[in-house]
């Protein structure tokens, strides 16, 4: 958790010039148009961004698969910033969940932690929000990357079915949990 919390509270800091802004509603909305996929995802989208609780705004890494961290024994680098940019703390959190299939006892801890303390509904559900849209956007761009890239032993179709699951599944509670 230090890690990441020195990333958004630091690394912004230390960038010169023009910096990328990351809003990952517009990343799916602009995946959905390109791959003229299922329209019922832009609903979610907006769904879940209307769930969102203002955050100040972070420098992000907004690309947190468990390839992405290396210990080196010493210390623990965080590598691959194509998508780091401004954002909110609430897609790396989210991505970071998603990515890394944590349940719930796990978000919750992971929450508690970067906070500092027992976080409210509010901020639970704007999570649940964002895990589901993180979710979402990784099945899109492995869609995308079926289409445009080919890379041998990459199979992207299998890892666009798997998190095309983890965005349903999280959709699914999410829409059960704040109707």
């Amino acid at each position: 958790m230090p890690l990441l919390k020195d990333c958004h509270t630091k690394v912004g800091r230390h960038v010169r010039g023009p910096v990328n802004a990351f809003w990952v509603f517009h990343v799916i909305r602009d995946y959905v148009t390109l791959l003229d996929a299922d329209r019922r995802y832009l609903d979610w989208t907006d769904r879940f961004e209307q769930a969102q609780v203002p955050l100040p705004i972070v420098f992000g890494h907004h690309d947190l698969l468990p390839g992405n961290f290396i210990d080196d024994g010493r210390k623990v680098w965080l590598i691959d910033w194509e998508y780091g940019g401004f954002g909110t703390a609430m897609f790396d959190l989210a991505n970071l969940s998603s990515n890394g299939a944590f349940g719930a006892a796990e978000d919750a801890v992971l929450l508690d932690a970067y906070f500092e303390g027992k976080v409210g509904d509010g901020l639970r559900r704007a999570f649940a929000a964002m895990k589901a849209a993180s979710a979402l956007r990784e099945a899109l761009w492995a869609m995308v990357s079926d289409v445009h890239l080919k890379t041998p032993g990459v199979d992207y179709k299998a890892h666009a079915r798997d998190y095309l699951a983890r965005a349903q599944a999280g959709f699914d509670r999410f829409a059960e949990r704040h109707r």
